[in-house]
């Protein structure tokens, strides 16, 4: 695998690499809300032991207890360095979490899937301090939860609820001055590509230089003043040193350039970061979408990312490179992050390895008035934390109406989901948005849709026209394409959920779509059968249901555990046009 220059293992942030960090994942003390007093936690005297970054309510994390509790403590030690900023840093906790350091509250956060940091410089003392957390979760379905349960036991595609500490957890060690931010922003149409940064202590004797080079060769540096909060620097990318004029990031050919950045005090270098880009536009243009100006056929697969050891934690970064491995040899060129952020290293993985992704919120199941602030925020936090990755080329913000039940009719639902279109496009102009993903549309530069159709004939009628399409078809009993005041504008058409069938002889043995098939070649004939008719319409893609099984739902084209459930080269030979 052919690794940026800036590529660290293990290193939880890979679009932002420093080398001084000391990984806090590994054993922490532990103890469940009913049987911890806050003063013993505050100290560290917790009855339990856990392994972070894994929820209690998984196998890896030791405990291995599925039953919802309402608060969870951690504790462990830390250590500054002399001279130094400490920065702890969450990649995810749900979904309250507050953050004590030798007793004193030194921050916060609400949210589950984005990350956050707390500067804890000043809470420390020299040698030994004290770390403790805790998450507040509820199981209240208007909380953004994605595919999380927030009744007891199960039920449908609703899954063991994820609490506390689930993603990576640690510490990074700065000057005063150093790099806050960094937005990546390519232009193809003059091979440009700008930086939007930002200092922690700008002033008139503070600037940042940017080197880029290409497979070992240095291309261009450029120094930039940062004298303010938000500052930008655009550099043109084509270089005599260069063999072709440029490279453009696809699947085919996942081009990165590497990037080394410098913060400098009165000339006094502060900071040093590693990072990287790619030169790729992820466009739609009337009813096609267009990678990099020509054609994409979108053949995603949709992908909850969960493991039967670990739920939403992968259980190893080698986890992420199969995931990706298996898709790819199965002939997908992309997944739906279906219902979760994932950890940024997959993100990483797909940028290095060309493959397609779209980032979706989790969604909240009960519009209340009070949540759409919270909803923004949270989704705000997520666009920004991914935004720099070529591999990312579609954001959705709502899910089959989930969090807006009756967006067909009720109007503060259907700005909700539009305004989060015009929100995220505020922040992101280069990838297409989609408000609500499967049906009733609002404001979207993409119409997808959801069928679970087992029978391929069937479900190719139901959309060889675009009146069908864009107007709903009378053979069709899903909900309408689009909410009321909003109609077809000729974007480009997926089927961005469809297939989902079951390899299941007993269905007690967990759901799917349709009836379940008994044996390999039943499977392999629906699915040739339902790609096919798919891939006969005159749309621009699909996603099919789904990567693997989670939990109860069996729908899968792999167990829970990656094995697949008949020949990966079998699949691929009918996931062709």
């Amino acid at each position: 695998m052919n690794h940026v220059k800036c590529y660290m293992k293990g290193y939880p942030r890979p679009q932002l690499v420093r080398g001084d960090w000391t990984d806090l994942n590994g054993a922490w003390r532990f103890g469940f809300g009913e049987e911890t007093k806050e003063c013993d936690a505050l100290g560290g005297k917790l009855p339990r032991e856990i392994r972070v970054p894994f929820s209690y309510e998984t196998q890896m994390s030791g405990i291995g207890d599925a039953t919802p509790r309402k608060t969870v403590w951690y504790a462990r030690e830390i250590e500054g360095k002399e001279g130094k900023r400490t920065i702890l840093h969450f990649e995810g906790a749900d979904y309250e979490t507050y953050v004590y350091v030798n007793g004193t509250l030194a921050g916060t956060h609400r949210g589950a899937y984005a990350r956050f940091s707390v500067d804890v410089t000043k809470f420390l003392k020299t040698g030994k301090n004290m770390l403790a957390v805790r998450c507040d979760d509820a199981d209240h379905p208007a909380q953004v939860r994605g595919k999380q349960r927030w009744e007891k036991e199960s039920f449908g595609c609703w899954y063991v609820q994820t609490t506390g500490i689930w993603k990576s957890v640690w510490l990074e060690y700065v000057d005063d001055v150093y790099l806050e931010s960094l937005k990546i922003t390519p232009n193809l149409k003059d091979y440009t590509v700008r930086f939007d940064f930002g200092v922690s202590a700008p002033g008139d004797d503070v600037a940042v230089r940017f080197d880029i080079g290409f497979r070992g060769v240095k291309l261009h540096s450029v120094a930039a003043a940062a004298n303010n909060r938000h500052n930008s620097v655009t550099v043109s990318l084509p270089s005599e040193k260069l063999t072709y004029q440029v490279e453009l990031w696809t699947p085919c050919n996942p081009a990165l350039y590497d990037l080394d950045i410098a913060v400098s005090k009165g000339g006094q270098e502060t900071d040093r970061v590693g990072s990287y880009f790619a030169l790729r536009d992820y466009s739609v243009k009337g009813d096609k979408i267009l990678l990099n100006g020509r054609p994409f056929y979108a053949r995603l697969l949709l992908d909850q990312g969960y493991w039967k050891e670990s739920g939403l934690t992968p259980p190893g970064e080698e986890a992420l490179v199969k995931d990706i491995e298996l898709a790819k040899a199965m002939n997908f060129n992309g997944v739906r992050k279906h219902q979760k952020v994932e950890d940024e290293r997959f993100f990483y993985y797909a940028d290095v390895m060309g493959f397609t992704v779209w980032c979706e919120l989790p969604s909240n199941h009960w519009y209340a008035d009070g949540c759409s602030e919270q909803i923004a925020r949270e989704w705000l936090e997520i666009v920004r934390a991914n935004y720099n990755h070529p591999s990312l080329v579609t954001w959705v913000v709502f899910n089959e109406s989930w969090g807006v039940r009756n967006i067909l009719t009720n109007e503060a639902q259907s700005n909700l989901a539009t305004g989060l279109y015009y929100l995220t496009k505020s922040i992101d102009t280069m990838r297409p948005v989609i408000s609500n993903d499967g049906w009733e549309h609002a404001m979207s530069d993409i119409l997808t849709l959801h069928d679970y159709e087992q029978d391929g004939a069937k479900l190719r009628a139901r959309y060889e026209t675009l009146k069908k399409i864009s107007e709903g078809s009378s053979e069709n009993e899903q909900p309408m394409p689009f909410a009321d005041g909003y109609a077809y504008r000729g974007q480009p058409i997926m089927i961005s959920e469809f297939g989902g069938t079951a390899y299941v002889c007993d269905e007690t043995r967990g759901w799917g779509y349709g009836n379940g098939v008994g044996g390999d070649e039943e499977f392999l004939d629906r699915f040739a059968s339902l790609v096919g008719a798919i891939d006969s319409l005159n749309i621009s893609g699909f996603c099919y249901t789904q990567l693997s099984d989670v939990q109860q739902e069996v729908n899968g084209l792999l167990y829970e555990d990656r094995t697949p459930k008949v020949p990966l080269e079998k699949i691929a030979k009918r996931n062709r046009r």
